[in-house]
């Protein structure tokens, strides 16, 4: 291996140890180095040692013998270097292990990263295990969302018809898991969709300023404009004989619904507020207070129109320069 070479500047001082792994190999090491990288290794190497200055052996066991040297490798360097991130990635699950067991962070975060950015649906079982076993957060979330994303390919693999058959909590978790994700895709689609009705609610009361504007306003008389709609559904609610009658007319229902609506949210004096109903409206919900849901919709919808307001204003040209340059910086980063 090309890693082995990483430590050979200690060489010219004598090793005093040795490390012996799982098929028997033994690899020459200084305590000193390894005692300074890891608490658990200094602890087993005063264990294992015999008297002052005699060489003594430990054993790394539950790994290859590669893994072993890519690990000591990386101790000796105390970080991973750019072009050592195969190696990382190569021996990544075993590195994990083995830098959890020994309490080595700095390789332990760089393990759980490379494994995953390479994760894949065949190994997502396994790593799970593994993430739990090893505390590592990062690559249990991430491992939970290839699950969630794509958990037909995960029952194919190996790990999951081991664990049906021989450990039925991970089999639980995981599938629970995969609810929760389903659960939580489920709540935010709906949050999606509240939020755009929300949008659409803000976006109409706008409309119908711009249509009854204020004392100092002319009302729009442009065919071709967005609020043309309304304006048919105004017409209507004008000249619909059905409101009055039993059961009323269901357009004409929302219409008085967006009335109501506006004048909730309607920041105007009464003498300058010319959207019909407005004034009525007002004096009904001062005089009987509001139940809490449609306090909640006025607050939303309030919110969406600030925010609607917000992004349409125009940019000034020093900042939209400046989001500019910054946007290509980052477009040559990636």
């Amino acid at each position: 291996m090309t890693i082995r070479a990483g430590f050979e500047s200690y060489r010219a001082s004598p090793v005093d140890m040795r490390v012996i792994t799982s098929d028997g190999q033994s690899i020459a090491a200084h305590s000193y180095v390894l005692a300074s990288s890891s608490p658990v290794l200094e602890r087993t190497i005063d264990a294992a040692r015999r008297g002052w200055g005699a060489e003594c052996s430990i054993r790394v066991l539950g790994v290859s013998a590669d893994a072993v040297h890519a690990f000591i490798h990386f101790l000796y360097g105390s970080r991973v270097a750019p072009e050592e991130e195969e190696v990382v990635g190569a021996y990544g699950a075993q590195l994990l292990a083995l830098a959890h067991a020994y309490r080595v962070g700095w390789l332990k975060h760089a393990a759980e990263a490379a494994v995953s950015a390479r994760l894949t649906p065949d190994r997502a079982v396994d790593m799970l295990k593994l993430a739990r076993l090893c505390d590592a957060p990062r690559l249990y979330l991430q491992c939970a969302r290839l699950a969630a994303k794509d958990f037909a390919a995960v029952e194919l693999s190996e790990g999951w018809r081991f664990a049906r058959r021989h450990d039925a909590a991970l089999e639980v978790e995981l599938l629970r898991l995969v609810a929760d994700a389903e659960q939580r895709e489920k709540r935010w689609a709906r949050e999606r969709a509240a939020q755009e009705a929300c949008r659409q609610l803000g976006e109409a009361m706008t409309t119908l300023e711009h249509i009854f504007p204020g004392s100092d306003g002319a009302a729009c008389a442009t065919d071709g404009c967005t609020c043309r709609g309304l304006q048919l559904l105004m017409r209507h609610f004008s000249t619909c004989a059905k409101k009055a009658a039993p059961g009323g007319c269901a357009r004409c229902k929302r219409v008085l619904q967006l009335f109501r609506l506006h004048a909730s949210v309607c920041d105007r004096t009464d003498q300058t507020c010319r959207v019909p109903l407005c004034r009525n409206f007002k004096g009904k919900t001062q005089a009987k207070k509001a139940d809490k849901t449609w306090r909640l919709l006025v607050k939303k919808v309030t919110r969406a129109k600030v925010m609607s307001s917000l992004a349409n204003r125009k940019v000034p040209e020093v900042v939209a320069a400046s989001w500019a340059r910054y946007n290509g910086r980052v477009a040559k980063l990636r």
